[in-house]
């Protein structure tokens, strides 16, 4: 998809959306825009109204009230919940239809609401937007902090969870808390197993994709198609097992650092016992920092997992001017080294893609590329089969 990152937005919460939103469309922050008297039209396009069901368990959400709900949160409580006007005793197979908007707020999807859609109304994730700007280092109201997980804007543990046509976003800017340490500020923490996100967005800084599962021992798969994901460290990371197609990885410019690097694009955390990570297929990643500023990798080896062994895997993938071609990975802890971990490319393009020190970037050959791919990272799980 396009890039909706034309320059580098200014630094305030307000000009950063609004940079990201990208030439044409317009977001406000307030939780709905102002509205003129009289009828207007439905705000839920081809997916019917509360009025006019699609199905008996799908709720409309929308800022102006035209909906069941103005909160997305409040509409995944009532999903199977205990609203008496809703609930049917269970949680599963819901449909959340959201219309245009920015939701400021936190949202969880808890472990049993499983099988949930969340689908944005006018077709245009830059319409749809869920954002808010808690980071770890953030004090929470009753002590301590956030954490990395706790500053996630939203929460998905749910199996068989599938979102499209929505931006999922953490505004929450360094420099407007130079007082805070804690810079991990996550759009999405992703734990469930067959996610699926299709045409959305996730913006962020630091730590803006956590694509993760529920426990060390649980391997989550999870689908990522036609997504745009912008940051600059570690921005897509986690131990999920997880694809990426035909997606656009755009890292951000920084003011706060002198050089080079400004970041890192992956940070795969893969257990060792799972023999699949991270796999970005046919794929591009831009970048408006500047040229070679930016590693592809480094491998997360978490104090809680020290027997992770990362894995990543970026097949014909173009890699602009942005990556460093000459050492494109590098070290979290130099007590595990990038080299002892599953890193690997194959039939990468472009600039950030030239093998000019072959040591420095492993190559799958013919015949390991044959398992390098969606079906056998997913299994019998075919989410790029669902209709669009």
């Amino acid at each position: 998809m396009p890039s909706p990152l034309l320059r580098r937005p200014p630094l305030s919460r307000r000009g950063f959306l609004l940079a990201s939103a990208g030439a044409g469309a317009t977001l406000a922050l307030a939780s709905a825009p102002a509205r003129a008297a009289g009828a207007r039209p439905c705000p839920f396009g081809r997916y019917g109204s509360p009025a006019d069901r699609l199905t008996p368990q799908t709720l409309y959400v929308d800022p102006s009230g035209q909906g069941d709900f103005t909160s997305v949160q409040v509409a995944v409580t009532a999903a199977g919940g205990t609203s008496q006007a809703f609930s049917t005793g269970g949680g599963s197979d819901w449909t959340l239809v959201i219309a245009p908007g920015t939701y400021r707020e936190t949202v969880a999807v808890d472990v049993t609401r499983t099988e949930m859609t969340w689908l944005g109304a006018s077709g245009d994730p830059r319409d749809v937007v869920i954002v808010y700007d808690n980071a770890a280092g953030t004090p929470k109201p009753g002590g301590g902090t956030y954490g990395t997980t706790g500053s996630a804007t939203t929460l998905v543990q749910a199996d068989g969870f599938t979102a499209r046509h929505i931006t999922f976003a953490n505004d929450w800017l360094r420099a407007d808390h130079p007082d805070i340490s804690g810079t991990q500020a996550v759009a999405i923490k992703v734990q469930g197993d067959r996610s699926a996100f299709h045409h959305c967005r996730f913006l962020g800084h630091q730590d803006t994709l956590y694509a993760d599962s529920m426990a060390l021992g649980v391997f989550a798969r999870q689908y990522f198609s036609h997504c745009y994901a912008e940051g600059d460290v570690d921005f897509v990371f986690g131990r999920a097992t997880a694809v990426y197609e035909h997606c656009h990885f755009r890292t951000l410019n920084r003011t706060d650092l002198g050089g080079a690097p400004y970041g890192f694009v992956f940070a795969p955390s893969t257990a060792g016992a799972n023999p699949r990570g991270h796999l970005v297929v046919r794929s591009r990643i831009t970048s408006e920092a500047p040229d070679t500023y930016y590693k592809l990798a480094r491998p997360w080896v978490p104090s809680s997992d020290r027997t992770a062994h990362p894995s990543l895997t970026v097949r014909e993938t173009w890699l602009g001017p942005g990556i460093d071609a000459v050492a494109p990975y590098a070290n979290m802890s130099d007590a595990f080294p990038w080299q002892n971990q599953r890193f690997a490319e194959y039939r990468n393009t472009g600039p950030g893609a030239v093998v000019t020190v072959p040591e420095n970037r492993p190559q799958l050959t013919s015949e390991q590329a044959e398992s390098a791919t969606r079906e056998t990272y997913l299994g019998d799980w075919t989410p790029w089969k669902e209709g669009r």
